[in-house]
């Protein structure tokens, strides 16, 4: 019989049987828990006697009655927990602390491991994603649920240890037996809507869980459904899990309704896993999902869209809504009644909870409102921006870094920033590298940006007893507000808390409140030939550079503040204005006409008799030495829009993990399981997908402009001299060569960001250590979360974690270059 229709009938017999992966389970129900200080997590010096036991190898099973010093004055003693009936641990332990498991096991054996509340996990020392987000039960049937987290781990026979690092004030903890060794889990899916009238063409994913001690190679997804193209799935290390995609390509559907369709995992001539997922298909004005693939990592997302209903072949405007915490965009873009007028899209921040719209929530928010307005006939005056709650936060940092995008927004019960609202720490007093160290943070700081908001029309609404964003936060903003801005709206809802709904008709007042419409309605984005003065703000070029016919591609300090205030003056063709903290700015010339002779003066200096004909649709000036001068377009090398550092910006450009496999046991475990952690962490926060492999795999003439993260050093990592060979920091074992420096010792933790070498796109990160000390130290860093910075550059070592500034050596930016002659560090002697 032919492997198809062998293939065809397996999957519909195993589907008749069953369409879910079974497990036998164990709840744990009794741990040592032990309360650490709460400041802890907020703190940019976090003090950690846990993970400094975890760091330094010091680590041993607790008993109950033991104590560990915080510092000189504070001690805490491990305590036995209970878990309630339904197996739930609570108390401050879980808010701010650690709980201990010992699981003995008869044998060495395979198990799934699904904790609920946990930030992340130790396994036998092995650093495992929490599942943070999961912390209670029963859902209704509107929230977003958790339940996906399964981790494969090995249990060795004996006594094994697990240690979960709490923060939801509960923790649940569950160990599986896993029917089958490699197979789908069909609980974290992202799946489009198929359309009546609409060939299908696009993309689905779905979690395969790999329980085995090899990595899955050449394994393919299939399905005797027509829909569904063979797909290859990429690759899966051992004992990991991992969102793939799958192709779908097919004619339009003729009728309404679900659609089960089964999927079947194989490798060769084996059926590994089965499962079926379920398609709705829909009329064209439905709330629908559609999916894409994503430049960050290449992985599947999706964003909802609540279409115009009327005159589909006239352009729409568009409204881009930015959903709350712990809401799905689909939810989102179904508490709009459909407007006839505008296409109502909402992303996702990669996950309900995501980044808040900050880092790769902001970058997923740009990467759908790209696709929309190329997707969709819009009318490119009308874009507007919205959101709820952490979507009214969105609405406040995205209207902020962009306002040239939209003509209004119209945040509802948002928080302003981490420092306004009650999730960061507020030190009034920096040490220098402390300052360095937090200017990354900048583009957070929404109320030192909010004079951008003078060129879009805003209209803000919150709920006068709002009991999850004090209703403080948007007065702080209106009183800064109404120090500048002529064209803004504050409606404040007596009586009603954070979500509202007044009125019959459909659609939920706190986000489709019908004057907010209205408002939205009479505001455009003016052609540039109709702005005469633009006034800019930018945290970094990185960031946000753009602002109508002004460009900023430089600074002279990076991630601080730079201002231009500019005006046009057509009359007597000049551009006239005030700079702070630019190096590189260019102006676009379509405001003049052929042959104009023209004048630019900045900042009191004046350049003259500059000809449109002797430039093409721009021109770029430099401050240099405090004197302003025409020069040539910056250059792809240097710092740019395209790529202008922080650790952060490496993790883009669909990127690579490599770990390093040259150095002793102990140093390769570590890479290995860094890289499977923070592949886990993009999964888990932002719905990611990683392709990790081994330095003896990486092929350097391979996708030149992919980023890479490398796990190791140069003496641990064989990538490493292909990549960073001419890199003025090197990282090698009991040193690390920074320009003409050289620190000492075996416990430094490095982490820099270098550009790709031949690309003009592409970066390295080097998460490294001098030692497995160093290496270890970095696995709790938080460089894949938002509301923290991390400049170009870090050096430190493991006093960092008893709360002592002494512990950063190194941090800063590299030159516009990217030398470190040129640029910007602190070293802490």
């Amino acid at each position: 019989m032919h492997i198809k229709y062998l293939r065809f009938i397996i999957c519909l017999f195993l589907i008749l049987l069953s369409t879910a992966q079974g497990y036998s389970q164990e709840v744990i129900t009794e741990c040592l828990g032990i309360e650490l200080p709460n400041y802890r997590w907020y703190s940019l010096l976090p003090s950690d006697p846990v993970e400094m036991m975890m760091v330094s190898n010091d680590w041993k099973p607790p008993a109950e009655g033991k104590s560990i010093r915080i510092n000189d004055t504070l001690s805490v003693c491990w305590e036995k927990i209970k878990a309630d009936s339904s197996g739930w641990f609570s108390g401050d332990v879980f808010n701010t602390g650690y709980a201990y498991v010992q699981v003995n096991s008869d044998k060495n054996k395979v198990m799934l491991l699904e904790a609920m509340g946990n930030f992340k996990v130790y396994v036998n020392g092995e650093p495992r994603i929490g599942n943070q987000y999961q912390y209670k039960d029963e859902y209704e049937f509107w929230e977003p649920r958790f339940d996906f987290c399964l981790l494969p781990i090995k249990l060795k026979k004996g006594r094994n240890d697990l240690l979960f690092q709490c923060m939801r004030g509960k923790l649940k903890v569950k160990l599986h037996q896993p029917e089958t060794i490699i197979f789908f889990n069909n609980k974290d899916t992202t799946l489009p809507d198929l359309l009546i009238g609409e060939a299908t063409d696009t993309w689905g994913a779905i979690v395969v869980i790999n329980a085995t001690d090899k990595p899955l190679r050449h394994a393919l997804i299939s399905s005797p459904h027509p829909l569904i193209k063979l797909s290859p799935v990429p690759i899966i290390q051992p004992m990991s899990v991992r969102k793939v995609g799958f192709r779908l390509q097919g004619p339009a559907p003729a009728e309404k309704g679900p659609v089960n369709i089964p999927l079947i995992l194989s490798s060769g001539d084996q059926v590994l896993s089965n499962t079926t997922i379920q398609f709705r298909v829909l009329s064209p004005l439905e709330i629908r999902k559609c999916t894409f693939i994503s430049q960050i990592d290449g992985s599947v997302q999706y964003y909802a869209l609540n279409p115009a209903q009327k005159n589909p072949d006239q352009p729409k405007a568009l409204v881009l809504t930015v959903h709350g915490a712990a809401v799905e965009a689909f939810n989102q873009a179904n508490s709009y009644y459909p407007k006839s007028w505008a296409h109502i899209v909402a992303p996702t921040n990669r996950r309900p909870y995501g980044y808040n719209w900050e880092d790769w929530g902001r970058l997923d928010a740009l990467e759908v409102l790209r696709l929309v307005k190329q997707k969709l006939n819009i009318d490119s005056t009308r874009v507007y921006l919205t959101g709820h709650s952490m979507g009214g936060h969105g609405t406040w940092h995205l209207g902020a870094l962009y306002p040239d995008q939209f003509a209004a927004i119209g945040p509802s019960a948002g928080w302003i920033s981490f420092w306004s609202y009650r999730v960061r720490e507020q030190k009034k007093i920096l040490s220098p590298i402390e300052q360095l160290w937090m200017r990354p943070t900048s583009p957070s700081n929404t109320i030192a940006l909010s004079p951008n908001y003078r060129q879009m029309g805003l209209y803000i609404i919150h709920g006068a007893l709002d009991d999850n964003v004090p209703v403080e936060q948007s007065q702080l903003m209106v009183a800064e507000l109404e120090k500048f801005h002529h064209d803004f709206v504050y409606h404040q809802q007596d009586s009603v808390g954070h979500w509202w709904d007044l009125r019959a008709e459909p659609g939920a007042d706190c986000v489709d409140w019908p004057p907010l419409f209205d408002f939205f309605a009479r505001h455009r984005i003016p052609d540039l030939q109709q702005i005469r003065t633009i006034d800019f703000i930018t945290p970094s070029p990185g960031i946000s550079s753009k602002d109508h016919w002004l460009s900023i591609a430089a600074q002279q300090r990076q991630y601080e503040f730079s201002k231009v205030r500019i005006q046009f003056d057509p009359g007597m063709k000049r551009f006239h204005g005030t700079t702070v903290n630019v190096l590189h700015m260019g102006l676009d010339l379509e405001l003049l006409s052929p042959g104009d002779i023209f004048i630019i003066q900045l900042d009191n200096q004046a350049i003259e008799n500059l000809n449109r004909n002797d430039y093409q649709s721009q021109i770029w000036l430099e401050n240099f030495h405090g004197r302003w001068t025409v020069v040539a377009p910056w250059s792809m090398q240097e710092k740019g829009p395209h790529r202008y550092g922080t650790l952060k910006d490496g993790f883009n450009n669909n990127m690579l993990f490599v770990y390093g496999t040259q150095g002793n046991r102990e140093e390769n475990v570590w890479a290995f399981n860094k890289a499977r952690f923070d592949a886990e962490t993009f999964w888990y926060q932002g719905n990611g997908s990683v392709d990790i492999i081994a330095d003896a795999e990486f092929n350097p003439g391979a996708d030149p402009d992919r980023s890479v993260i490398l796990y190791g050093n140069a003496d641990t990592n064989a990538a490493w001299k292909y990549l960073l060979t001419d890199s003025p920091v090197q990282v090698s074992r009991n040193r690390i060569g920074f320009g003409k420096d050289i620190l000492k010792g075996s416990d430094l933790a490095c982490l820099f960001i270098r550009p790709r070498k031949g690309s003009m796109l592409a970066s390295i990160c080097a998460i490294a250590g001098s030692g497995i000390k160093g290496m270890r130290l970095t696995v709790n860093r938080p460089y894949l979360y938002p509301g923290f910075g991390f400049p170009d550059i870090m050096i430190f070592d493991s006093t960092l974690l008893k709360g002592d500034s002494t512990g950063m050596k190194l941090a800063g930016f590299f030159g516009i270059d990217w030398s470190v002659e040129n640029g910007e560090f602190v070293i802490n002697n």
